[in-house]
């Protein structure tokens, strides 16, 4: 099975059983999630033993026992797990390989337009990561809010498709989770990179114009409103169109940002009353377009968006006092993301990396999230 396929059954809420074969580690860390994945773990290696020893009739019970067929076997590369599809298969189960195993499900982005009718909108979405950027369209220009590298050239066909040239490119912020495709969407057609000021305190070591809270970012027809979104990071900024908020690493659809990753632990409980103030001061009617998904349903035009106030009725984290919320934001987190120190000194300029080296640094889950409300 191809990773578009997989992608798109999970969008119409097919049952997928997962047989994941990688260590117990990878699997736990990284897992193929969705709300309606089932997932079984065997590692690869006693699939190999028990292939040794005749007994691949003993295993192949056990995942019979534990998930409904179809089984979708996965792995890192989709190597181990071509070859524990095999097996299962001359056992007489239904069982496919999930092709290039879970790098090749790094590879899927999904574009989702969004019900807004002053300008053309679309969402992207990297579901192995949950990872949200944005091209807005208006008249013959564009703009990508928050791209990833990985997929630098796809905002550039897209815009054509709408009848428009990426005339500008942004980040909320210097992100921790994922390498930013601002430079390579400049570097391949000549836009404009638009960073926080704040970016320049953190060590930005590359030339691009530098936003402030109070200025407008102009694309076509429309205007959008800098704001001060500070929390994640010192830095970090929102884009306001209408009701609509270009929130970046500020709230999420079902949890708040963790506060950690700029300044460690030492800074978590600070940033988290800044947080606080930040997701305090936005107004019930304002529309959420958040930088990141992980247990979220995405709404009936399958985007992740919404309104802050029911936010507020269903996260519980956002019904607190301001120190039972820094408590619980800056308390018990997460691990970082993986590689985050690096990747942050790359989006600062600091380090440079291929495409390739860019595209391993990501892998695995953002963890941009404090809680999972």
């Amino acid at each position: 099975m191809s990773p578009a396929e997989l992608a798109a059954r999970l969008r119409r809420g097919e049952a997928v059983s997962v047989l994941d074969v990688r260590n117990r580690a990878d699997a736990e860390a990284w897992p193929l999630s969705g709300e309606t994945i089932t997932t079984h773990h065997i590692p690869y290696y006693r699939f190999v033993e028990a292939k040794v020893n005749d007994a691949v009739d003993e295993l192949a019970t056990a995942v019979r026992a534990a998930l409904d067929e179809p089984v979708l076997v996965v792995c890192g590369r989709g190597e181990a797990s071509a070859f524990v599809a095999e097996r299962l298969l001359a056992e007489g189960l239904e069982a496919a390989n999930l092709a290039e195993g879970m790098r090749g499900w790094a590879r899927v982005y999904h574009a989702v337009d969004l019900p807004v009718e002053t300008a053309t909108l679309v969402q992207y979405q990297r579901p192995s990561s949950g990872c949200l950027a944005y091209l807005v369209v208006s008249g013959d220009e564009a703009l990508v809010v928050d791209p990833l590298r990985a997929f630098a050239d796809r905002y550039v066909a897209d815009a054509r498709e709408h009848g428009a040239e990426v005339v500008a490119v942004v980040d909320t912020h210097v992100h921790a989770d994922h390498v930013s495709g601002v430079r390579g969407l400049r570097d391949a057609s000549g836009v404009d990179v638009l960073l926080p000021t704040g970016a320049r305190e953190r060590g930005l070591d590359f030339d691009a114009s530098l936003l402030s809270v109070g200025e407008t970012l102009t694309v076509g027809d429309v205007t959008l409103d800098v704001v001060a979104l500070p929390g994640h990071t010192t830095e970090h900024l929102g884009f306001r169109l209408g009701d609509l908020l270009f929130a970046g690493d500020t709230v999420f659809c079902e949890s708040v940002a963790r506060p950690d990753l700029e300044r460690g632990d030492d800074g978590a409980a600070e940033a988290a009353r800044r947080l606080y103030d930040t997701i305090a001061s936005l107004d019930d009617d304002t529309v959420i377009a958040p930088g990141h998904f992980s247990t979220a349903r995405p709404d009936e035009s399958g985007a992740y968006l919404a309104r802050l106030g029911d936010l507020r009725e269903r996260i519980p984290t956002l019904s607190l006092d301001r120190e039972a919320f820094v408590e619980r934001v800056s308390g018990e987190l997460p691990p970082r993301p993986a590689n985050y120190e690096e990747i942050i000194a790359v989006n600062l300029g600091r380090d440079a990396v291929d495409d390739e080296e860019s595209f391993e640094l990501e892998l695995g889950p953002n963890n941009c999230a404090a809680t999972a409300d």
